[in-house]
């Protein structure tokens, strides 16, 4: 195996099956947060089995070949700690957090769900309901589902536009041998990452995973690649009716993979358009127009490509206002980028954020993961702060000029016609 320290405390192994472990020892705390991420999840589907991935991560919760449902529930809960899963476009994780000396436990059960869930058919009809109801949910919180509009018109014919939770009719089509297909195909330790911080040691954790079985026995397989590009919709408006109070509002445009360094300048841009109460978007539309209550920039970074936006909740009556005042700003970045006195103070506001964002240990060992992810090579604390410092103001106005352009934005509007 190959083990490399990377930093104080931190260290990586590469397993010759092609698994990647990733720790940080921090000795102040008395616990342990650990995760499996999985390289297969939405992105991978294609369209008839939507939300197989999502499907797939509910189901690896109601039985395992040693645990039942409720077995997997009550034994980190009642040592106090926690378990958790999420699918995203890209990967799925399974994590816990626990005491450190609860860290055998947390290794046997996130073992357990990832490698020997049972999946079976008797069980699929009753997640099935529950998976139903979490896609009713969203249809039925607006303000949640015009981001899964606005993604499938931004990219109407690729994954990334896909409802990671799937329709009600790929949902209800779903079979328990499409899931144990895709665990076959896509849960084993090449095409995954395993990462921990806390109070624990790189070689124990090793240990403990090498008796579960991780870092030997199946022969190196690749992790899944990225999905292929495809050209997202540029300028597209759609207005969907809804029986609302509110019309919700989505403006965005595609920006670039979470791997591209212009990452940081995109970072800053969103920090000073919508990133907060001092922003320009909040300032302007909240503020000075009295326009919405809830308004705010967003951006996420995907391994093919990603997006950037705005949100907005507005009175119908005020919803083409709002629209001309956020496409103002749009076209004003685009046109001048940031001023030297704007451009420092949101560097601070990121840096900021990026050390309070490492307190916890969850943070931490989500900050490893996604450098292996992504296949980045990792940087120390300081680095990544000299590198948000070093963003120079050609480099943001080059970038404004790209995302902010007007007439890239597409646009979806959820609410009652005007």
């Amino acid at each position: 195996m190959d083990t490399v320290r990377l930093d104080d405390g931190l260290y990586r192994t590469r397993a010759p099956n092609g698994l990647t472990v990733l720790t940080e020892t921090i000795p102040g705390v008395r616990s342990v947060s650990l995760g499996v991420w999985v390289q297969t999840a939405s992105a991978h589907e294609d369209r008839r089995r939507m939300g197989v991935s999502h499907m797939l991560e509910h189901m690896v919760f109601k039985g395992t070949e040693r645990r039942t449902a409720k077995e997997l529930a009550l034994e980190l809960e009642i040592r106090g700690g926690s378990l958790d899963a999420y699918t995203s476009r890209d990967h799925t994780s399974y994590q816990a957090h626990v005491l450190d000396s609860d860290l055998p436990v947390a290794v046997d059960i996130l073992t357990d769900l990832v490698r020997r869930p049972v999946l079976r058919e008797s069980d699929l009809a009753t997640e099935r309901n529950v998976v139903l109801e979490e896609i009713a949910g969203v249809m039925d919180t607006p303000d949640d589902m015009v981001f899964e509009m606005h993604a499938a018109t931004l990219w109407p014919e690729h994954p990334y536009g896909y409802p990671i939770l799937g329709t009600t009719e790929t949902v209800n089509a779903l079979s328990a041998t499409d899931l144990q297909d895709l665990h076959r195909a896509g849960y084993y330790p090449g095409n995954c990452v395993i990462a921990a911080a806390g109070h624990l040691e790189h070689q124990v954790l090793l240990d403990l995973l090498d008796r579960e079985g991780w870092l030997n026995g199946d022969a190196a397989r690749a992790s899944k690649p990225p999905v292929g590009t495809a050209p997202a919709a540029q300028g597209v408006e759609r207005q969907e009716a809804r029986d609302t109070t509110q019309a919700h509002i989505v403006i965005g445009s595609e920006a670039f993979p979470y791997a591209d360094p212009r990452r940081y300048a995109l970072s800053m841009l969103t920090c000073a358009f919508g990133g907060g109460m001092s922003s320009r978007l909040f300032q302007r539309i909240r503020e000075d127009l009295g326009l919405a209550y809830a308004i705010y920039a967003f951006q996420q970074l995907y391994r093919s490509s990603g997006f950037i936006g705005v949100y907005v909740g507005t009175q119908p009556g005020s919803a083409q206002k709002a629209l001309d005042a956020i496409r103002q700003e749009f076209a004003t970045l685009a046109a001048e980028g940031l001023p030297p006195e704007e451009l420092a103070n949101v560097k601070q506001q990121l840096k900021g954020q990026v050390m309070l964002s490492l307190e916890s240990t969850t943070s931490r060992m989500n900050r490893l993961a996604t450098v292996a992810l992504h296949g980045e090579d990792y940087r120390p604390l300081d680095d990544i702060l000299a590198l948000i410092e070093g963003v120079t103001g050609d480099e943001v106005a080059a970038v404004s000029r790209d995302v902010f352009a007007p007439e890239r934005q597409t646009t979806v509007v959820l609410g009652p016609q005007p």
